[in-house]
């Protein structure tokens, strides 16, 4: 790895409230971190969050991307009222007469509110496979159980965030699909071969190694290193680079989640060190956040160069009719029957 730069940390942090603290805006302007991410603590109203995402923005004097997990269903962070509240990915996928254009109107109306507020990152889409024994934490936040349903669905999902001017994050990588185990309480471990593996859990990953950015999975896959989670594995970030060709921006997934081992502080050096680029932490703790920040360190020159590549697929959203997007879904959705949002509320 390359020496660490000075400036920028090379982390993503939550706060802790509808509202920055002045202790929160001193040491996010003194950190200077990549962004932020939001959670449902974070969350009130329009007119609320878009005054945070401003004063996140405002304590480090730039345009830093904001990030959420909107995926629909139980992991959804902006509900009702002031907000649609889709289905879960699986079950709007099996309900669709066709899953990719249903997928496609449902990501860009999504952007479209999450604009509104000032966000522009959502960490999506997943593009892991489900199985028939994927822990049900993940099973249906999953597109569907073969590579190519997964890739052509992710693919669409993609391309509806950055329609709405949304940078997609892809997740898990290298694959989350058959762990049997929530990796927010323990450490899942995958013993599949590596061609197995190659064949089936990273293909839709391989084909959306064009996208901006992309979060890691706490897992172990013993056929590559039977010793660390997937996030702390120089052997896994290498085949994430080599042999998934992904060259865009990495981030852990939450290093407060239990897979891993250790305090703060070292599980974030060992992420750091393994290769990633980005140390993500969502709890909005400032101890914690003051741990991160000293085991993370600045970016390096890589980590710069993907970071401005990612920033700059940010782009203008293209011009849309939000109403007419939601006829189409309405019509996509009843070709089986079926209403595309949980509660049927537009």
């Amino acid at each position: 790895m390359s020496a660490p730069a000075t400036g920028r940390l090379a982390a993503i942090f939550g706060c802790l409230g509808p509202e920055l603290s002045p202790q929160e805006r001193a040491f996010f302007r003194d950190a200077d971190p990549f962004g932020f991410i939001l959670f449902a603590r974070n969350v009130e109203t329009p007119q609320q969050l878009r005054r945070l995402t401003a004063e996140l923005r405002e304590a480090v004097g730039r345009d830093a991307p904001i990030l959420i997990d909107q995926e629909g269903g139980r992991v959804q962070r902006l509900r009702a009222p002031h907000w649609r509240e889709w289905l879960a990915p699986l079950d709007m996928v099996s309900q669709a007469g066709d899953a990719i254009r249903a997928m496609w109107l449902r990501s860009r109306i999504i952007a479209h509110e999450l604009r509104g507020v000032g966000i522009d990152a959502n960490c999506a889409p997943c593009a892991d496979i489900a199985t028939e024994s994927t822990h049900p934490f993940l099973k249906n936040r999953c597109y569907g159980f073969d590579t190519d349903t997964v890739s052509q669905i992710a693919a669409a999902v993609a391309d509806g965030h950055l329609a709405g001017g949304v940078l997609p994050v892809i997740k898990h990588l290298p694959g989350h699909g058959r762990a049997t185990a929530d990796s927010h309480k323990d450490l899942p471990t995958v013993t599949t071969a590596r061609a197995d593996l190659q064949r089936h859990d990273f293909a839709p990953f391989r084909s959306l190694n064009d996208l901006p950015m992309a979060m890691t999975a706490h897992i172990v896959f013993t056929a590559y290193d039977a010793q660390h989670p997937a996030t702390q594995s120089p052997v896994m970030i290498d085949v994430i680079r080599r042999e998934i060709g992904f060259q865009g921006l990495l981030m852990t997934d939450d290093l407060n989640m239990q897979a891993l081992a250790g305090d703060l502080a070292s599980r974030t050096a060992a992420a750091m060190a393994a290769g990633c680029d980005l140390a993500l932490h969502c709890k909005g703790d400032m101890a914690e956040m003051l741990a991160v920040a000293g085991a993370c360190g600045g970016q390096t020159a890589a980590t710069q160069a993907r970071a401005g590549r990612a920033l700059a697929a940010r782009r203008t959203p293209d011009p849309v009719d939000i109403e007419a997007l939601e006829a189409d879904l309405r019509h996509v959705m009843a070709d089986r029957g079926h209403k595309p949002m949980a509660e049927a509320h537009v």
